[in-house]
């Protein structure tokens, strides 16, 4: 599930609210262990999204 969610943020991060609405969505439905992962992953890859990454993972 995890490498899916991956897929689709990097396919709609041209778009600042899909890609929060993307996201808020993973979060919701990943496991915990996953949401660490993906957390490090998008502070690794999205860092010009960083309000909207502080946003969703507070």
């Amino acid at each position: 599930m995890l490498e899916y969610v991956k897929l689709i943020l990097e396919k709609v991060s041209f778009d600042k609210q899909l890609f929060e609405k993307e996201l808020k969505k993973s979060i919701r439905d990943l496991m915990k262990e996953e949401l660490i992962d993906l957390k490090k992953w998008c502070y690794e890859n999205f860092s010009k999204e960083h309000e909207i990454l502080n946003r969703c993972f507070v």
